[in-house]
């Protein structure tokens, strides 16, 4: 199938990555063109840094890379899910997840 993705104003979308085993959400980045490609050639996340206006590995200075194992599109075709095998924490704080942190009152 060939699916049209729907980009912002900037050409990324957002990605959403789980922990393909525990379902855990462990990092919300973006994608754009070329760092989806990386992603689908090498099978490890690539993702394009908003704020350093580069493309990065996940991973490569770490070493705590995500092997893909899927790629799910939302119904809108606006954001991507990243199903990932994880080789060590999605936090550049050392946390399994970006989401360690608990809002206590609204």
């Amino acid at each position: 199938m060939n699916i049209e993705l729907t980009w912002d104003d900037k050409g990324l979308i957002p990605a959403i990555v789980q922990d393909a085993a525990t379902k855990d959400v462990l990092m919300v980045a973006w994608m754009n063109a070329e760092s989806l490609q990386k992603t689908l050639e090498s099978e490890e996340t690539w993702f394009w840094s908003r704020s350093r206006q580069a493309l990065w590995h996940k991973g490569e200075t770490s070493g705590n890379t995500q092997k893909v194992v899927e790629i799910r599109f939302d119904c809108d075709a606006d954001s991507l899910l990243v199903l990932v095998m994880p080789a060590g924490p999605a936090c550049h704080t050392g946390e399994i997840s970006c989401f360690y942190r608990k809002l206590e009152t609204l």
